[in-house]
């Protein structure tokens, strides 16, 4: 055999063995403990969310999602102060299987107002929900129908879980970018754009977008909106990149990752620096840890052992928190009715 496919051969083997080498699992990592658990939540942790007090960031809010009865009221979006005690009063409830949250700052009400926003899904209405925050007011009317299109009114197709708001930096327009539990090849996500007027609040699809591979399905979506990229997990496959903003077209510019993965592709964090730095954050749900890639390549970095079991979303913020977290928060959902909160020094980022 010439030397030249032999080399060829001995890179391969030397790159599969570095994938089997991450596979074998969180025992040879070692656990990065959380700096403390949320109280438990009902029914089942799903996705966080946090809500910086750029006035005062020790008052700030961790949101998660709790998913209960697929028909019945009893599920919520649940508010953490950051100690992880509830905050029952800006806390959500008698929703219908909320699945994804995310939050916005800066969103125009009218020519002088403007307000920080929670947005989440709630499947069992098909619908997603924004509520202005902190002051927990909906600015929905009750909520905003989603793939209303769709021709079988009681399709997988027409029920939504993933979300992620975008807002360009430049216009000020603030879009969700909404996924759900199965959809076609092309066209998986929809985006809406959300502007208020005299009348109130709207949502208003303006893009349909995203390819899925049809294997498992699309949850986790996380946009980046300082460089203007939306990811999103197709579960058994990678990660899928786009440009956030609609008027840069609907082509993908890549898909990453899917060979460092055990199983399930899940929740995306992205931890923003200056200069374009930082970090896209990606749960390995049934390997029960996280896969760090960099946020200007895209290229692997490491993995890392937090404690949690199979997480399905995770978020982080950069910024100072005051002095319980003075230099960012990172929080995954955990797979017995809590999230974790770990101080970002602690995963070594910087």
């Amino acid at each position: 055999m010439p030397y030249a496919n032999k080399l060829k051969i001995m890179k391969k083997l030397l790159i599969l063995s570095c994938i089997l080498a991450l596979f074998s699992c969180r025992e040879q990592l070692p656990e990065i403990a959380p700096t403390l658990k949320t109280e438990k939540l009902p029914n089942d942790s799903d996705d966080p969310a946090i809500w910086v007090n750029k006035a005062n960031p020790e008052e700030s809010i961790v949101f998660g999602t709790d998913k209960g009865d697929k028909k019945i009221a009893n599920s919520g979006v649940y508010a953490f102060d950051l100690d992880g005690k509830l905050i029952e009063e800006k806390s959500i409830t008698k929703l219908i299987r909320p699945n994804n949250v995310d939050v916005e700052y800066d969103f125009k009400l009218n020519d002088s107002t403007k307000a920080d926003i929670l947005v989440f899904t709630e499947r069992g209405r098909k619908q997603i929900r924004v509520f202005s925050v902190p002051d927990m007011k909906p600015l929905d009317n009750g909520g905003f129908k989603v793939f209303e299109d769709e021709t079988d009114a009681d399709s997988e197709f027409t029920q939504p879980m993933g979300v992620s708001v975008y807002r360009n930096p430049e216009s000020g327009k603030v879009y969700a970018i909404v996924g759900r539990k199965n959809g076609p090849t092309e066209g998986y996500l929809y985006q809406y754009e959300l502007l208020s007027d005299a009348t109130g609040v709207h949502a208003n699809l303006v893009r349909k977008f995203g390819k899925f591979s049809g294997q498992k399905e699309i949850e986790a979506i996380a946009v980046d909106d300082a460089l203007g990229y939306v990811y999103y997990c197709d579960e058994g496959v990678g990660i899928h990149k786009y440009y956030a903003d609609p008027e840069k077209g609907n082509e993908e510019i890549s898909m990453f990752g899917g060979e460092y993965f055990k199983d399930d592709i899940e929740g995306i964090a992205i931890a923003t620096y200056e200069d374009g730095e930082g970090y896209v954050i990606v749960s390995d749900q049934q390997d029960h840890t996280f896969n760090f890639f960099d946020r200007k390549t895209n290229t692997f970095i490491k993995k890392l052992n937090l404690g949690t079991l199979e997480t399905d979303g995770c978020e982080v913020v950069t910024e100072s928190l005051g002095s319980k977290f003075p230099n960012g928060l990172f929080v995954s959902m955990n797979d017995e009715k809590d999230f974790f909160y770990h101080a970002l020094d602690s995963l070594q980022l910087k």
